[in-house]
């Protein structure tokens, strides 16, 4: 009769066996897409298969056909050098104005060592995603909530220039990263929506201030203009007239000159005495017939029937006659 004798496991022995049989979510996902080791192996262009040689790290397959010694090697890793996009979740941050955000982004990145890459972190896509998250965060505290709106560009290119120093040692580089959506609480929706309506009736407001000033300098400036024509008109219209008046006196008195000169010269003539006294007769005669028709007063010389002495005395400033 044989007796089965029991056996007993150590709980070091148990822990050590479940560790070797146990993986990870990260092993198991490069476990799934691993190649097996055919001998001869096909690598696609723009991957990198890192090969292990009894645990260790041998070398990187380079695209195209490569050979492989069977049990010894093992592809470890599958690096793909294409640009990846990895979609970052929402997540909530608070500003510099302490105004809570919920943000998500889009991050794009390449690897660029597959060494580094695959033993210089557990898992590089999990890893730069943590990375962007608390970059975004420690980006949004340093920012206002208008200036988050504003500066939205050279946010995105200080989020990236942050995850490029961190993950030099990963082999990894990222290339962009894109904010997505940026929701707000409703309270401050609400309260930036009364602001921009407030801010678009101060511009109305003002504009249409803008324009009444125009309008009142423009007709200010036109009556100004209409004054400076008028005053320039008129001074035109009286240098025109004085310019006439003066032309009139010096025609009228070249006139009289051209009288005087003529009479004197008549008088210089023979008989030329006689004529004047004649003249002279009739406008004496002619003015003392109008003085009555003028005025009811009327001053009379004491010997206004004696025309020949009035001659006689006008004609005493008469030049001599010359023979």
């Amino acid at each position: 009769m044989t007796f089965l004798t029991p056996f007993i496991i150590s709980p070091l022995f148990m822990k050590h066996i479940l560790k070797g049989l146990w993986v990870s979510p990260v092993q198991q996902r490069w476990a799934s897409r691993l190649p097996m080791n055919t001998v001869v192996l096909f690598v696609p262009q723009q991957e990198a298969w890192v090969v292990e040689r009894m645990g260790r790290f041998h070398r990187i397959l380079e695209p195209g056909l490569n050979f492989l010694i069977p049990i010894l090697d093992r592809i470890r890793y599958v690096q793909s050098l294409k640009e990846i996009v990895i979609d970052i979740p929402e997540q909530s941050a608070v500003s510099l104005d302490n105004v809570t955000l919920q943000i998500d982004g889009v991050l794009y990145l390449r690897i660029l060592d597959p060494f580094k890459a695959s033993y210089g972190v557990e898992d590089p896509e999990y890893a730069v995603t943590q990375l962007a998250q608390t970059t975004m965060r420690s980006e949004l505290g340093k920012l206002t909530l208008d200036k988050v709106f504003r500066e939205r560009e050279s946010l995105n290119l200080n989020i990236v220039h942050s995850i490029n120093q961190a993950s030099d040692e990963w082999g990894i580089r990222c290339l962009r990263y894109e904010i997505k959506d940026i929701q707000l609480p409703p309270r401050v929706k609400e309260s930036m929506q009364m602001q921009v309506e407030a801010e678009r009736r101060k511009r109305a407001t003002v504009l249409e201030s803008e324009g009444t000033r125009e309008a009142a300098i423009n007709v200010a400036e036109g009556r100004k203009q209409a004054q400076i024509l008028a005053s320039e008109g008129e001074r035109a219209e009286q240098i025109n007239k004085a310019s006439g008046e003066a032309q009139a006196v010096l025609a009228k008195a070249e006139a009289k000159s051209k009288a005087i000169r003529l009479l004197s010269e008549a008088l210089a003539e023979q008989n030329g005495n006689a004529a004047a006294s004649l003249s002279v007769a009739e406008q004496y005669v002619s003015a003392f017939s109008n003085l009555a028709k003028e005025s009811n007063t009327v001053l009379l010389p004491s010997n206004t029937g004696d025309v020949s002495g009035m001659v006689t005395q006008v004609s005493c400033f008469w030049p001599t006659n010359k023979i």
